[in-house]
């Protein structure tokens, strides 16, 4: 082989080898990413169902929601109780 056929394959070389270590790098830094951002949304999950929890308790504490919670639960959740079992047993 010619000097100048030696000094092409050494420069691919090189380069094959430098596009191989940044993308091993690159590979290592996306599932760094990807592990982070599922603890974030596992962690805004929680947050919603805390929010969830004081938004329930705060209708409950204002007057119109106490009043639509205790008619909700006296008379809307039994018909639909009622509903249900009629319809399990019409299926059976």
């Amino acid at each position: 082989m010619n000097v100048a056929e030696w000094i092409l394959v050494v420069i691919l070389s090189l380069t094959l080898f430098i596009f191989l270590i940044i993308g091993i790098i690159l590979m290592v830094k996306l599932l760094g990413v990807a592990d982070e951002a599922k603890r974030v949304v596992i962690k805004s999950q929680d947050i919603a169902e805390n929010a969830n929890g004081v938004v329930s308790n705060v209708r409950g504490m204002t007057s119109i929601g106490g009043v639509v919670q205790t008619f909700v639960d006296k008379y809307v959740e039994p018909k639909f109780k009622e509903k249900k079992s009629t319809a399990k047993k019409e299926e059976k």
